[in-house]
């Protein structure tokens, strides 16, 4: 473990943290006192950002046939899913509590159908001073329990798996991606 982390997570939960702080660690989020803090992005320069992230739903591959064929006894989920997880793009900022509120010019949700899964796709894109990975994820992860939400009633074992960003860019640190 780095020290400097252990020695930042130490302060943070120990009761001598109030009067003698440790130093931040580059941790952007956390000022010297521990405290979280909204980190400033004032002076950061204007970009293009993109962002995207993916998400699976296993259940079963009569419940994929049913999702597929808009035969589920709720109705048509990707339809719903998908809105849900663009909304859940919009909303990012309302429910993870330090992330900006972005200008976002563009959010697409995509379902691959698979044996027994269903792959669900988010792209995120913006001009802005901060990137949009949580985003991207919040999408996946909306459209995930809206697509889960709908599949209960036929498959109560349903599981959401593998949430993760695949590829980002834009911004200071520049362009990744996974490999896949």
């Amino acid at each position: 473990m780095d020290t400097k982390f252990h020695r930042l997570t130490t302060s943070i939960c120990s009761k001598d943290s109030m009067t003698t702080p440790e130093p931040q660690a580059h941790l952007t989020h956390v000022r010297t006192d521990g405290s979280a803090h909204m980190v400033d992005v004032t002076d950061k320069a204007i970009t293009t950002r993109t962002a995207v992230a993916e998400g699976y739903v296993i259940t079963r591959p009569d419940v994929i046939e049913q999702l597929f064929d808009a035969t589920l006894p709720k109705g048509d989920a990707l339809p719903v899913a998908r809105v849900a997880g663009i909304m859940g793009a919009k909303k990012t900022p309302e429910i993870i509590p330090l992330c900006h509120p972005l200008p976002l010019g563009k959010i697409t949700v995509d379902f691959q159908r698979m044996e027994d899964r269903v792959r669900i796709e988010a792209l995120v894109k913006t001009t802005g001073v901060t990137g949009v990975e949580m985003e991207a994820l919040t999408a996946v992860s909306t459209a995930s329990l809206t697509v889960f939400d709908m599949i209960k009633a036929v498959d109560k074992q349903a599981t959401i798996t593998g949430l993760r960003v695949l590829e980002k860019s834009g911004g200071k640190s520049g362009d990744w991606s996974v490999e896949r």
